[in-house]
């Protein structure tokens, strides 16, 4: 069997009498992304500094890339990659003296010019950190997390405050060190971000994990049903719809020409729905099918939207 890149049992972090992370296990299997979501405060940030062991445990085991980040802390570094949630460096550095500097701080690197190339920075080698784009910036940053060739990368949140299309070219770059069988850890305040990266998520809240799994397994067994919502111009006729249709629940607005059934089956129900609408003689104006989304997992086991 493969040896995960990370094991996490019964962690825990206090301070004081305040417990960050209640007792958190979980495991990092190699060449996957593994992401870690839950509202500010919900202890992911912590959990994160733990495995890369800028931060002691309270108690708990924890094992990253076969190494105990409270004891092997020099070994750990050398063969991780962090790119932290809030980097700044000299505003008068330029590109390819920071590639030297972090260079510098292990024992082995990677050729930083064609990490460069790689990042599409070659252009910005000699420029100073001052006047570069908030996407460049954070390309450097990922292009320093690199530079010692890691087979595990931590990126806590990073596209936040990026602007879309640049959000776009970091997901891509994801993607890629993916590709490479590199095992990423990914915290993100953005669900559709986690939706199309992680291959398994955990969801955090108050310091423990609520649910973990695939976001099609999470979606499937909190949800378990999706949305069909239908638009008629005239109005239903006054009583319920047919039991055949095959919906868990029917809603229908007050003008009667609004309906929304939630299914396990939404196709079937969608197809009886739209016969029995023919069969009524009304017109239909708008159909719309609404699968379930890791967002709204969220919301259901935590009562919060992401960022709260």
């Amino acid at each position: 069997m493969t040896t995960p890149s990370i094991t996490v049992e019964n962690l825990h972090k206090s301070y004081g009498a305040f417990e960050a992370v209640g007792g958190i296990s979980f495991e990092v299997q190699p060449g996957e992304v593994f992401g870690l979501l839950g509202p500010n405060g919900a202890g992911k940030t912590t959990t994160v500094e733990i495995l890369e062991g800028l931060r002691p445990r309270t108690s708990g085991n924890v094992k990253v890339l076969g190494f105990d980040p409270g004891v092997d802390v020099k070994a750990l570094k050398d063969r991780i990659g962090v790119c932290l949630q809030s980097t700044n460096l000299p505003e008068k550095i330029k590109l390819h003296e920071a590639m030297t500097l972090f260079a510098s701080f292990y024992s082995h690197t990677v050729d930083a010019n064609k990490l460069l190339d790689r990042l599409q920075l070659t252009e910005k080698r000699n420029a100073f950190y001052s006047v570069l784009s908030g996407g460049q910036k954070q390309r450097l940053h990922i292009a320093l997390a690199m530079i010692n060739d890691p087979q595990l990368i931590f990126l806590d949140e990073p596209t936040t405050g990026l602007d879309p299309q640049i959000r776009l070219e970091i997901h891509g770059l994801i993607q890629e060190l993916r590709d490479d069988k590199r095992s990423i850890v990914l915290t993100t305040h953005y669900i559709e971000e986690a939706e199309r990266l992680c291959d398994r998520v955990a969801i955090i809240d108050a310091g423990k994990i609520i649910a973990h799994g695939t976001p099609k397994q999470l979606m499937a067994e909190t949800l378990g049903a999706s949305v069909v919502e239908v638009k008629i111009e005239k109005p239903l006729p006054p009583g319920d719809l047919p039991s055949g249709i095959g919906a868990d629940h029917i809603d229908i607005s007050e003008d009667r020409k609004e309906i929304k059934i939630t299914a396990k089956k939404p196709a079937r129900a969608m197809v009886e729905l739209v016969k029995y609408i023919d069969q009524l003689g009304l017109e239909l104006v708008d159909i719309h099918l609404k699968r379930g989304t890791l967002e709204d997992v969220f919301l259901q086991l935590t009562g919060k939207k992401l960022r709260e």
